[in-house]
């Protein structure tokens, strides 16, 4: 029988959710306010000791921060020396001249799902966003079109596909064969994007249009014309070299000793924060100085792109705090103590556990560490559940309707200058289209195996 008490703690925290949606999006209070606001509710309603109430707070404000302050910062000082040189807009024209006007969603979807491979999602935004304001602003497109199917690939792989160091836990966790599991994940991944960008996308820009005036876009505006402007290939080098450190430092054991001085210098030089410095740095030679640019230009870009990221980064990280909240109050504890007394198969048991955790934490990763730590144990004993389709299913829930608590809602809600309520009808929709649809698919190859 499911606890009285965790039904409760579900309510309020929906009630929650709702009047945070209502205070940002009806009575125009500001977003960091809101959040603390409902966060304060929920803890009221759960009953937490009053004095860990803000020190739980703080402390998911500055754990979310601690990774995606400098995350914002140094993938911001790349976009801008991507744009002030040109690089962006090279590469927007390329892919333009590739697939065409009316293509580009499908150009959008590809490049996030081939980026977002190595690298967490924030660190896929930050690096691609430059790309997806100049193809918006060279094409005229709108750029819901430009951006979303973009940040449907970049989630897709997140979730489900290795070497992407989420995936790769879960797929550590299960015990399944990495290999099979990149086959598998492609399977189900490729058509799960195309739905959830390319198509959903066309659906929905007739409903939603950001507003003209961007503050974020207005800093990524390119000046190639009066450069050198850098060639594609020199331009791409630069983008796909934090990348290739990224990919090259989650293979780091597999090829250098465990331990040793070379394991550990692979390992730091593959680290999201050393990567995104070390392409920074080769940015200020390849699109700084052979495009002309003199040292204090460069540090005058570095300096003036910082500006307008202090309000995203402030609200991820009040993000990360209404997560903690939700952790340290037993809400978590409680919807995962729901799911857990429903009597169902495995792979969807997965996907629910993984979905929930996602819900009330805000966090794909957690949510996906979480979910199968819970039920490895379980499938160990039923046995007749192919361990990489469980890693996919749990993949797949832990993408599921991203809102207020996740650090990712923010940063497409802010670079895109929606409201609340439109990123929801975008981002959060697009989210859930990508976990229902790749958890259908998952269940397909079930039956299939």
């Amino acid at each position: 029988m499911i606890d009285p008490h965790s039904i409760f703690l579900l309510v309020c925290t929906c009630a929650a959710v709702l009047g945070l949606i209502l205070m940002v999006a009806v009575f125009r209070l500001n977003p960091f306010i809101s959040l603390l606001l409902a966060s304060l509710a929920i803890a009221a309603a759960a009953g937490m000791p009053m004095a860990t109430v803000m020190h739980s707070f703080e402390a998911g404000v500055g754990g979310t921060l601690g990774h995606i302050a400098v995350v914002v910062a140094l993938g911001t000082m790349l976009g801008k020396m991507m744009a002030e040189s040109g690089g962006a807009t090279t590469i927007a024209n390329t892919l333009i001249r590739w697939f065409g006007e009316k293509r580009l969603p499908w150009a959008m979807v590809l490049i996030g799902f081939v980026i977002g491979l190595p690298v967490f999602f924030e660190v896929g935004f930050v690096l691609l966003i430059p790309i997806a304001f100049t193809v918006a602003r060279r094409t005229r497109t709108p750029l819901v079109v430009a951006c979303l199917p973009m940040v449907a690939g970049l989630s897709v792989v997140h979730g489900l596909v290795p070497p992407h160091p989420a995936a790769l836990l879960a797929t550590t966790i299960f015990k399944a064969d990495v290999g099979r599991t990149i086959l598998y994940g492609l399977a189900v991944g490729l058509p799960t994007a195309v739905l959830a960008g390319p198509l959903y996308t066309k659906f929905i820009a007739r409903f939603v249009h950001a507003p003209e005036n961007n503050p974020m876009a207005a800093e990524f505006v390119d000046h190639g014309a009066e450069t050198k402007i850098p060639g594609f290939g020199l331009t791409l080098f630069t983008i796909l070299f934090p990348v290739a450190l990224m990919m090259v430092g989650s293979w780091a054991d597999a090829f250098t000793p465990v331990g040793s001085t070379a394991n550990q210098v692979v390992h730091l030089a593959g680290n999201d924060d050393m990567a995104l410095l070390t392409g920074v740095l080769l940015s200020f030679y390849t699109l700084g100085k052979k495009s002309g640019f003199t040292r204090e230009t460069i540090l005058r870009f570095t300096n003036e792109c910082l500006a307008p990221t202090a309000t995203i980064t402030l609200l991820v990280g009040a993000g990360g705090g209404f997560g903690r909240i939700l952790q340290d109050s037993g809400v978590s504890h409680a919807l995962v103590a729901i799911a857990l007394q429903t009597h169902v198969p495995v792979l969807l048991l997965a996907w629910l556990l993984a979905a929930v955790m996602r819900l009330s934490t805000g966090s794909s990763t957690v949510a996906m560490t979480t979910a199968a730590g819970i039920v490895a144990p379980i499938a160990m004993h039923a046995g007749n559940v192919h361990p990489e389709l469980l890693a996919l299913a749990t993949g797949a829930g832990s993408l599921i309707f991203s809102h207020v608590n996740d650090g990712g809602f923010w940063l497409v809600k802010e670079y895109l200058n929606l409201s609340v309520a439109d990123t929801m009808k975008t981002w959060s929709i697009c989210e859930t289209i990508i976990s229902v649809a790749a958890f259908v698919f998952v269940l397909g190859l079930s039956f299939v195996l």
